[in-house]
């Protein structure tokens, strides 16, 4: 299941699966400039930066010292690799995890996850975590309000 979700990656983001930061199984960037303009390119209105890194973790029985471990270790990357100057817009993490079972406190946990940053009061952009976790003996996904979105990546397994 995991090897399908990168995969779904591959297309946009620039997918590591030789060197990933431990104990990812694997790890994905997105880059993106864009520039607004008046009428003519020297006049330029406004310019920004986004940035997505995604971290991929396949285990047999999520627990709660595991999703920690796992989610700090997120973060951290998050932020360490925020170019944070003033056309930063947003450096965002991506935490997917597989496993054969979850234990129910780290459902509870997963869904109550909220990590958040700003960078001068929002003006030079802001750092926020997704979180998805899929169970495979169920077939049930678990993810934070922000991974909300990321609930399509486990629709057809």
């Amino acid at each position: 299941m995991l090897e399908k979700v990168i995969g779904s990656y591959e297309q946009y983001y620039d997918v590591n699966r030789d060197t990933p930061t431990e104990p990812f199984e694997a790890e994905a960037t997105f880059k993106s400039h864009g520039e607004e303009y008046f009428l003519i390119r020297s006049a330029k209105i406004n310019e920004m930066d986004s940035m997505e890194t995604a971290f991929f973790a396949d285990i047999e029985k999520l627990e709660e010292t595991d999703y920690d471990r796992l989610l700090d270790k997120a973060w951290d990357e998050t932020l360490s690799r925020a170019d944070v100057k003033p056309n930063h817009r947003n450096s965002d993490g991506i935490l997917i995890i597989t496993a054969n079972s979850i234990d129910d406190k780290v459902k509870k946990k997963i869904r109550n996850t909220r990590r958040y940053k700003s960078y001068r009061f929002s003006f030079w952009g802001w750092s926020e975590i997704r979180v998805i976790a899929y169970e495979h003996h169920s077939g049930k996904v678990v993810y934070n309000r922000q991974g909300d979105i990321l609930k399509k990546l486990f629709a057809n397994p």
